[in-house]
């Protein structure tokens, strides 16, 4: 039998707690993923600290003119670019810390990366929600005191989820709330003045933002994130543990792949499309390693065409890493994945297309074609296998001829000796890689199983024979694809649903004040008819009975009825309590909907330290009444989904757009910088 992986060892490692704060994890468990967390929060306000350092020597450079000043600012200045970019490779060796997330069974595999969770600040949404209650739905916003905390209580526990699907489906609800949340509290035409604040989890860049697409944008990351941490925590030495982790990955690149193509163009460079394009790829052929994984496990069997189909899915899982090698090393990924990543994919690469050949020259020296041996079938599958043979060389005349099969097979021992050694190579280049003493041994026993193998069969004027082995097609039963996320399988309950129905009670709509309208029942006859589900309005009322004459309109929404609130109520339920009351006066309270088309004041700003200035942003659009001026143009309000574009792009850090009469101005492209590299650049902070 010929294993592709072999035993080792057990690694220590530290077991995650069993103690929950509600839903969350218990953030004070010391755990190696809560620590881990934790230096990753650190130094997120240690670059924080650093970048604010930067951009005010840079601002006193600007405006000092003596020469000795100058030229300490610029020495302070090389200080802070130093301690940034140390930062930067501490934060580095945090995303490749994969250890703290890897399976705590028996393994000699190579390590699956994880994404690490994104941190945020507290938000406090009491005073905001309260007022807006008061204000815009004309009730007292401390009888929600409870519904606001527990928004709170539910954004807390989602900075700490389980690792597993229960913390899955923590982020999900917290997502779809925050739909509601947004559909009651934050109309199309103006902010409410919440600041959301996370932190790049590749760069440790923050970005603040009075805009709640950042927050669910953010929550969408965090539960492709948790995913990722899932796949690699399961036990790939069983048959389940690899469908697990193949499940897992391929949901994690569903949640990434969604969030790319719903919000685009995001202030944060870990959430910019190019990005989330190459994490999508990463998910995917870790997916793909975990599918040649589970048909390896059951073990390789010395068998022709066994060693043809692990052959090719070998080929198939070197080839999706090559790509993805490929993918970060491209402008502007190169500049922010961390290199630890981009060399493992590498080394992976290299790793199994060496695989692939071992296992075709395997097939090629080991097994000759006897007589009985069903020809056809054996020839097809090596045709198959290449996408060209060598020259001069047939499948069936390579089968039947045994030193032709040894040459042949030799070469692909050659060719994955190659491999091997330039999978070493890279792994030897990059100081996080060579910290990984699992990987180093997995790569040093297949390096040491192919020579083995060349030595065995190795002549002395192999050197002068020996042809370049031709390239393995690749080729899968199962191709690794995305799996979309599934909201609607989360059930969850609108915190704030006393408020009313949602297409009618929401933040886009607007009404009069409730009033109070007093009348009876003449006779069994309203004097009116209801229509509508939830709430119920007013319809076909007549002029002349009570409840007209009292001030009802039709089209009024009908929200309590002697203290008893109807939003919920339907037109039987409104109708029999009315009757219920005989010939008493009623007091029944209406709103009337206003036009939604009434100016409101339209804010919109990002708050974006060390990031690009075009992300850097704040419009204000105010319509006023008083002027009937129809030539004045007011400015749009820029949407989340449109920053970054370089129709919006500006030269200053901080725009201000105001009412202005025909005034057009140049568009300005700039060239996507790093983050890093931007704290060499003017830019905002506040």
């Amino acid at each position: 039998m010929t294993d592709a992986l072999l035993p080792a060892a057990r690694q220590p490692l530290e077991k995650e707690g069993e103690d929950y704060f509600r839903k969350g994890c218990n953030p004070l468990a010391q755990t190696g993923r809560s620590k881990l967390q934790n230096q990753r929060a650190a130094l997120n306000q240690q670059i924080l600290k650093a970048v604010r350092m930067r951009t005010g020597a840079e601002n006193l450079l600007k405006v000092a003119t003596n020469q000795k000043v100058r030229e300490q600012v610029r020495l302070e200045l090389s200080f802070v670019n130093s301690d940034l970019q140390m930062l930067k490779e501490e934060l580095e060796g945090l995303n490749i810390s994969v250890g703290v997330y890897q399976s705590t069974e028996e393994a000699f595999t190579i390590p699956l990366i994880p994404l690490g969770l994104k941190e945020t600040k507290d938000v406090d949404f009491s005073v905001i929600l309260k007022d807006f209650i008061l204000e815009h739905y004309s009730e007292d916003g401390y009888l929600y005191e409870d519904e606001i905390a527990d928004l709170m209580d539910l954004r807390q526990a989602c900075r700490t989820p389980s690792r597993d699907e229960a913390g899955v489906e923590l982020l999900m609800s917290y997502f779809i709330q925050l739909g509601f949340v947004e559909s009651r509290f934050f109309p199309p035409t103006c902010h409410m003045g919440l600041l959301f604040t996370w932190y790049d989890s590749l760069t440790g860049v923050p970005v603040s933002q009075q805009n709640l697409l950042l927050e669910k944008a953010s929550i969408l990351f965090n539960i492709g994130a948790l995913y990722t941490q899932i796949g690699t925590r399961c036990n790939r030495q069983t048959q389940a543990g690899l469908e697990s982790a193949m499940d897992a990955f391929q949901r994690a690149a569903g949640v990434l792949n969604y969030l790319k193509e719903t919000f685009t163009h995001t202030p944060s460079y870990d959430m910019s499309p190019a990005m989330l394009s190459v994490l999508v790829r990463m998910m995917l052929a870790q997916a793909q390693e975990s599918i040649f994984e589970k048909i390896s496990l059951p073990g390789i069997w010395n068998e022709f065409f066994m060693l043809v189909k692990v052959a090719q899915e070998a080929a198939k899982v070197g080839e999706v890493y090559r790509q993805l090698h490929v993918a970060t090393s491209q402008a502007p990924v190169k500049e922010n994945i961390p290199y630890s990543w981009a060399s493992l994919a590498c080394v992976k690469a290299h790793h199994y297309t060496a695989l692939a050949h071992y296992f075709t020259a395997t097939l090629l020296i080991d097994h000759q074609l006897k007589r009985g041996a069903d020809e056809d079938h054996q020839e097809q599958c090596l045709s198959q296998l290449y996408d060209h043979m060598p020259e001069g060389l047939t499948p069936l005349a390579t089968l039947k001829n045994d030193q032709q099969r040894r040459q042949l097979g030799k070469c692909h021992l050659h060719r994955a000796i190659t491999h091997h050694e330039e999978s070493l190579r890279e792994a030897s280049l990059c100081k996080k890689l060579r910290d990984i003493q699992v990987l180093q041994e997995v790569l040093s026993a297949a390096h040491q199983r192919t020579r083995l193998k060349y030595t065995q069969h190795q002549e002395d004027d192999d050197l002068l024979n020996l042809t370049d082995a031709p390239n393995i097609v690749p080729k899968t039963e199962q191709e690794a694809e995305m799996i979309l996320p599934q909201f609607s399988k989360v059930t969850v309950m609108d915190f704030f649903q006393k408020l009313g129905p949602l297409s009618v009670f929401s933040a886009n709509k607007r009404w009069t004040p409730p009033r109070s309208v007093h009348f009876t029942v003449e006779e069994g006859d309203l004097g009116f008819t209801l229509r509508g589900n939830a709430p119920v309005q007013v319809h076909f009322l007549d002029p002349s009975c009570s409840a007209a004459l009292a001030g009802a309109k039709e089209g009024d929404y009908i929200v309590s009825i002697r203290g008893v609130d109807c939003k919920w109520l339907t037109v039987s339920e409104v109708m029999k309590l009315l009757k219920s009351f005989g010939g008493e006066e009623i007091e029944v309270k209406v709103v009337s909907l206003l036009d939604s088309t009434s100016s409101v004041h339209n804010k919109c700003a990002t708050y974006s330290v060390g990031m690009q200035k075009t992300y850097s942003m704040i419009c204000l659009a105010i319509d006023d009444d008083d002027k009937t001026d129809k030539t004045k143009k007011i400015s749009k309000k820029l949407s989340f989904l449109s920053w970054g574009t370089n129709k919006n792009r500006r030269k200053s850090a901080s725009t201000l757009c105001l009412p202005a009469v025909g005034v057009s101005r140049p568009q300005v492209k700039k060239k996507l910088p790093t983050p890093f590299s931007l704290l060499s650049s003017e830019s905002s902070l506040y």
